[in-house]
């Protein structure tokens, strides 16, 4: 029984070296572990702080860079470009789209040349259209250095030769402006 006893002991007393050194090697890639955690949430902190600050350049401070005379000057020409694209009558249109097309800008002048040669101007000779637009109020939707949207809330009065007595309708239009030459043109112009 005593050589029994030894060789139940003997693997038991080598046993104790082999966890010895199995020991060390837990306790490195505990190590490692716990280096990489901290190292993996430096690098994630340093990606948003990145980020944050692309947005912040990006995004936030171009429109600190445009003080407020910026927004009324903007808020100005969005107004009277849409006075003067929403009104016209069939005595004067040639001035009245000659006004118009002087707060345009891009493809949407050359629409609006199309537009009013091919459809407005024979139907407001035809039918003797008269429309005038009167803005109630807007909103500066987007407002960057060189380029803005405004919301424009506009009254307009139509009359015709079929229709005498005025008629009124209310919209909203959104206007995207573009600097141009430093006057501030109306470069889209979608109803809402």
């Amino acid at each position: 029984m005593e050589a029994t006893d030894a060789a139940t002991t003997a693997p038991t007393q080598d046993d104790s070296p082999k966890r010895a050194k199995r020991e060390p090697r837990d306790w490195s890639r505990a190590l490692r572990k716990v280096k990489v955690v901290p190292a993996t949430l430096t690098l994630l902190l340093l990606i948003s702080a990145g980020v944050a600050t692309w947005l912040f350049f990006e995004r936030y401070q171009p429109n600190r860079r445009t003080d407020p005379s910026v927004a009324r000057a903007v808020v100005t020409a969005a107004s009277e470009g849409t006075v003067a694209l929403l009104s016209y009558s069939p005595e004067s249109l040639d001035k009245d789209f000659a006004t118009a097309k002087a707060h345009l800008s891009g493809d949407f002048l050359s629409y609006y040349n199309q537009f009013t040669e091919q459809i407005v101007a024979p139907a407001a000779k035809q039918k003797s259209l008269k429309t005038t637009a009167h803005v109630v109020g807007t909103a500066v939707s987007e407002l960057h250095p060189d380029s803005a949207v405004v919301l424009v809330y506009v009254n307009q009065t139509t009359t015709s030769k079929d229709k005498p007595d005025p008629a009124m309708s209310a919209s909203s239009v959104l206007v995207s402006m573009t600097r141009v030459n430093g006057a501030w043109l109306i470069t889209k112009f979608d109803p809402v």
